[in-house]
């Protein structure tokens, strides 16, 4: 039983390795991304709440337009780094 024991700390700690390996490789536009997205969609709920819409209306369409390209941007951030791990 001692030696299920060792077998598993060695196994869960090779794990915390791999995960705390791949938590370094970061992209540092990913938060750039996420901090814009929240720019635009507070400008946007704002425009709306004053009354124009049509301001508010194009400023939700490029909320999702950067939404998108920060969601692209992790994945391809993601396939890059998968494959060097």
């Amino acid at each position: 039983m001692e030696k299920m024991d060792i077998a598993a700390d060695s196994h869960h700690q090779q794990l915390e390795d791999l995960f705390d390996q791949k938590k370094r490789v970061k992209n540092p536009l990913v938060p750039v991304g996420a901090l814009l997205t929240a720019g635009v969609l507070t400008a946007g709920l704002i425009s709306f709440r004053q009354g124009n819409s049509q301001l508010g209306q194009k400023l939700m369409r490029a909320r999702v337009v950067v939404q998108g390209a920060t969601v692209a941007l992790m994945v391809g951030t993601a396939y890059y780094y998968g494959e060097k791990f």
